[in-house]
């Protein structure tokens, strides 16, 4: 199930291998399942993003010097 959340993320990844081994684990419901809870979490954060929900200062303070490599704090937000 990691090999399937890691690919489901990264853009580079190859799916099939870890959606062929989750599928022959846990079946088609249990990667329905799966595949449901990955976008579901992609999307709730993109709410998050959207609507200018600050973050948390401790996941501020951990992130920070990977968020100022990327650029994400240039990113355009909606203030509230």
């Amino acid at each position: 199930m990691i090999a399937f959340a890691d690919v489901a993320i990264d853009p580079t990844g190859q799916p099939d291998p870890a959606r062929a081994a989750l599928l022959a684990r846990i079946g088609p419901a249990g990667l329905t399942d799966a595949a449901a809870v990955i976008a579901g979490f992609d999307a709730i954060t993109r709410v998050a993003d959207g609507s200018g929900i600050p973050l948390e200062p401790p996941k501020a303070e951990a992130s920070a010097d990977w968020r100022a490599s990327l650029g994400i704090d240039a990113y355009w937000t909606m203030k509230v």
